[in-house]
């Protein structure tokens, strides 16, 4: 359950917060927060919670104690996620088009959109450099420009904030460094941007701040503090951090 406190300075708050996975619990006491302009990378070895924290940020999974805050004038519809794709997302049968206007209304497909949702989709795909693609089928697409269409539709929703779970997973490195790109320019344009990753030097390279989780909170702070930090040279040391949380 999502938490709104209009005078809270932060964007997101986490407080105090629990979450069970599959009736074992994975995450338990932690704080932090999301402030405007942030771009906040999550890490952790595989089964730290990363993924599932982001579903409770989205209100998808409920804590079993603790709360999440949307403060600032946030709301679930200035809220965009890109999660991690499936098979059966990847053979999708629908246009570019359809697939990223469908961001603007929270899921699923609906017969009528406004003027002013096509125009989102339509500024959404150009950002994305795949306007081009607007009448192609999704599940024809290679795997980058897939990923490109997840992220356009994700745009749709994301006018305060931009969760990605996974963004570049399966990607080879050209289009993965193109996405990278695409994602800090996002974050300049004003969008803040929480990431779970298992790259540690984009992580590093990219972040402004890191929550590195193991159960709980190890750390939580600017990117350059965590470069110093014991918890850093333990986890660099292992190059651990997986996805499927």
């Amino acid at each position: 359950m999502i938490n709104f406190d209009r005078s809270s300075p932060h964007l997101m708050e986490a407080k105090d917060l629990c979450l069970a996975y599959d009736g074992r619990m994975v995450l338990c006491e932690v704080d932090f927060h999301i402030d405007a302009g942030d771009y906040l990378c999550i890490l952790g070895e595989n089964g730290s919670g990363k993924s599932t924290l982001l579903k409770a940020l989205l209100g998808l999974k409920a804590p079993t104690d603790g709360k999440i805050i949307y403060g600032a004038g946030l709301t679930q519809s200035l809220v965009g996620y890109l999660p991690q794709q499936t098979q059966i997302q990847k053979d999708f049968p629908a246009s570019v088009r359809e697939v990223v206007l469908s961001g603007c209304l929270g899921g699923g497909f609906f017969p009528f959109y406004r003027a002013a949702d096509k125009k989102k989709a339509q500024d959404a795909m150009e950002k994305m450099g795949i306007s081009h693609l607007a009448t192609r089928c999704y599940r024809e697409l290679s795997g980058g420009q897939q990923q490109r269409v997840l992220l356009a539709r994700a745009l749709c929703a994301a006018g305060k904030i931009l969760l990605l779970d996974e963004p570049v997973s399966g990607l080879d490195v050209g289009v993965t460094k193109e996405m990278y790109g695409i994602i800090s320019e996002i974050n300049r344009s004003g969008v803040s941007v929480v990431m779970v990753s298992h790259d540690l030097d984009a992580a590093l390279k990219y972040s402004s701040r890191v929550l590195h989780l193991d159960h709980t909170v190890k750390f939580f702070g600017d990117t350059s503090d965590y470069l110093r930090s014991s918890v850093f040279e333990r986890f660099s040391a292992g190059k651990g951090g997986e996805k499927n949380d």
